[in-house]
């Protein structure tokens, strides 16, 4: 097993993406590898950036369509040692709607997921309640047995001047949907 953790340790936050492949290296037995798909968001510039290293193509909702982000998968990092991994960017408008997944969402036994519909049907919701409404889809896909991780992130581009945050236990309540939003007793 690759204690990734240690991988974590041994890759600064600015280090280059090819540090990924020295520590895996370093901290791996022959022939272990590791999928991941690495991402830097400059908000200012309105862009984005991505190493894919044998994860899914990453997936947009734009202006209400759901569609792959064309970049190229490349193999997983420790596959071919010494390589070097391509970053590839894409824009990012207000309002654009960006999932990272794990290829446990789409393959194996979660074939009958389709996860471009779901994120489609679900953008009305806040991205934390999209990924926990994509979580509980897995289980039904793949009668309650998946045979591999299903991992997701989801990232909303709410464009704008920068603007404070009204925040409880990490997620802003204006933002979160509300028929999912806590009841508080007044």
């Amino acid at each position: 097993m690759i204690d990734v953790g240690a991988l974590l340790e041994k890759v600064e936050a600015a280090a280059p993406i090819d540090a990924v492949e020295a520590a895996l290296a370093e901290n791996a037995a022959p022939g272990q590898f590791v999928t991941g798909q690495l991402m830097r968001v400059d908000l200012h510039a309105g862009t984005a950036a991505i190493v894919n290293a044998g994860h899914p193509f990453p997936l947009r909702r734009r202006h209400g369509r759901v569609a792959e982000i064309d970049l190229r998968i490349e193999a997983p990092f420790g596959v071919l040692p010494g390589k070097s991994f391509d970053v590839q960017p894409f824009s990012l408008e207000p309002g654009d709607r960006i999932v990272l997944l794990t290829d446990g969402m789409q393959e194996r036994n979660a074939v009958d997921l389709d996860v471009a519909t779901a994120l489609a049907d679900t953008a009305d919701l806040h991205p934390r309640e999209v990924v926990h409404a994509l979580r509980a889809a897995v289980p039904d896909a793949t009668g309650g047995d998946p045979s591999d991780d299903a991992t997701m992130v989801c990232l909303d581009r709410y464009g704008g001047p920068p603007r404070g945050r009204n925040t409880e236990q990490g997620a802003d309540p204006d933002r979160a949907s509300a028929a999912l939003l806590p009841v508080h007793a007044g």
